[in-house]
């Protein structure tokens, strides 16, 4: 469960947490475009290294890396699920390529979980609702995400204590064949099923008890506006998203070749 408290806001006062969360969503988009567009390794291995100036101006390098392990779990059932499907569809046969394409995809999942972490770790969720409220988003849907995206660490957190006190009664989760811990599962997600329809009813009468809805025209105590920094970071990403597509296109015209990295390494 730790893995997801990459996913959740840690306030701070650095450069990343005072960007327009617009910008920054830009930015996100941008590095998930890139990363779709190519399959080599080499590039999925530069846009995660781009990801380094961000964790460090946005002081959030410890929650970073548990979203980044955690990742890493799924990248490596990725990479063996891409390595059998080939190996059982190209007749029981894997080549060099085969295996860095299966590396590409798996970094690829890596890059995209990377940069959401950011975003959502140096994002307030207030400030994330008040942008896409400004952004033309109907108010209904903006507080809908909001609730979605706080509810998911405290749903960790209860999972966890919930699994703390089953393994306090002498519970255990991690013996056994692979069914028997899926079912040893099972006295956890039914308390934490429970947990969540409570909560739900309780945000439900809170928000009936503030007669949230009755008001067609909401007012907003802070205004998002651009600054220096979110013209630099849009400007930085209008400018990655380009060199990519001008690259990819002299890829695909044959202008051009992208390396492989398994050949230089296994040259050395």
């Amino acid at each position: 469960m730790s893995f997801l408290e990459g996913f959740r806001f840690r306030g701070s006062d650095s450069l990343m947490h005072r960007l327009d969360p617009r910008v920054k969503f830009v930015y996100v988009c941008v590095i998930f475009l890139i990363a779709v567009m190519y399959t080599d390794f080499l590039v999925q291995v530069l846009l995660f290294i781009l990801q380094f100036p961000a964790v460090y101006l946005g002081r959030v390098y410890r929650q970073w890396m548990k979203s980044m392990r955690g990742a890493v779990f799924l990248a490596v059932f990725i990479l063996v699920s891409i390595l059998l499907s080939q190996y059982f569809y190209y007749g029981y046969n894997l080549l060099l390529s085969d295996f860095e394409y299966a590396l590409a995809m798996s970094m690829r999942f890596i890059v995209l979980v990377a940069s959401f972490s950011i975003f959502f770790l140096t994002t307030s969720p207030d400030y994330l609702g008040l942008a896409l409220e400004q952004s033309g988003v109907p108010y209904q849907f903006c507080f809908a995400f909001v609730t979605a995206v706080r509810f998911v660490p405290v749903l960790a957190e209860e999972a966890q204590r919930i699994i703390d006190a089953q393994r306090s009664r002498g519970m255990e989760l991690e013996k056994g064949s692979f069914l028997k811990r899926v079912r040893n599962y099972i006295p956890i997600l039914i308390p934490l099923i429970v947990n969540a329809v409570k909560r739900s009813l309780e945000l439900a009468e809170s928000m009936e008890s503030r007669a949230w809805g009755s008001s067609k025209k909401r007012s907003s105590y802070y205004t998002l506006k651009l600054r220096r920094g979110d013209y630099a970071l849009a400007a930085i990403s209008i400018a990655a998203l380009s060199i990519s597509l001008y690259v990819k296109y002299l890829v695909m015209q044959g202008l051009i070749r992208i390396p492989m990295v398994l050949p230089l390494i296994l040259r050395t």
